[in-house]
């Protein structure tokens, strides 16, 4: 079995009192997407910011493609090819779409900002933006102002802006919110679709996303992860019904339209 890319062991935050995540062991694997679920307050995004770099755990270890990245800076694991969408991609929604995806491609590489004229007439910049805005279907979009695309296009604009930084994971946290049911559907396809040379850790509320998406799961109550396993598995643990999803009545399947 080869190793997974990803590796969590005894991972631990604490704020004052507070125990934000307790011991949480996680492995994500190569070309998987891995869901971590849970109710607010569960340490979900407490997790995806340490492992992002933005907090230090206070014990564990994170291990990246074999490497121990516990205490490098976030600039450093976004180099070896981590990726936080929102963390990365803050849009500037007075540039361009493509000027947005270049500032990824010059962050990642490490170029000084050589806007505007200059870098978009590179093409060792302009390649790999648009080469990531044609793969989640913003393409046609380069030219438009940021500003004037939906909801849904500002999300897949974000992750062609992680894309753009050539990650290897992509730590999505809440990629469909705020979307209608037509938008969802549409990140649906596109981030099955990146599985094929992506992983993703994936934080989302939406359950039938979840288990449509999902390889495996991690349910994450009160810092802990309670379960973890392939979506059948978290479906049928009694566990996770009683802690986390509130399932009412014998026979409902949880993930289920």
């Amino acid at each position: 079995m080869n190793a997974p890319l990803l590796e969590t062991r005894g991972l631990s935050k604490a704020f004052g009192g507070i125990t934000a995540t307790e011991g949480v062991d996680l492995d994500v694997g190569e070309g998987k997407i891995h869901a971590v679920i849970g109710p607010n307050g569960a340490g979900k995004t407490t997790l995806i910011a340490q492992l992002a770099g933005m907090l230090a755990p206070d014990s564990g270890r994170i291990i990246f493609a074999g490497r121990d990245i516990t205490r490098l800076p976030t600039h450093a694991r976004a180099r070896l090819g981590i990726a936080r969408s929102f963390q990365i991609t803050s849009i500037f929604h007075a540039m361009s779409v493509l000027d947005n995806t270049l500032l990824a491609v010059q962050a990642h590489d490490g170029h000084s900002y050589r806007f505007w004229r200059r870098a978009r007439r590179d093409k060792r910049l302009t390649g790999p933006a648009m080469a990531a805005l044609e793969q989640v279907g913003l393409g046609h979009k380069a030219a438009s102002n940021a500003s004037g695309l939906s909801h849904g296009e500002h999300r897949q604009l974000e992750i062609a802006m992680a894309l753009a930084g050539a990650s290897k994971l992509l730590l999505l946290d809440e990629p469909m919110a705020g979307m209608g049911a037509e938008e969802s559907a549409r990140m649906v396809v596109l981030l099955r679709g990146l599985k094929e040379t992506k992983s993703i850790l994936l934080i989302e509320h939406d359950m039938d996303v979840v288990f449509a998406l999902a390889d495996r799961i991690t349910v994450m109550v009160d810092g802990k992860a309670i379960a973890s396993g392939k979506p059948e598995q978290i479906r049928a643990d009694e566990n996770v019904r009683r802690a986390y999803l509130g399932m009412e009545g014998p026979g409902e399947t949880i993930g289920d339209a």
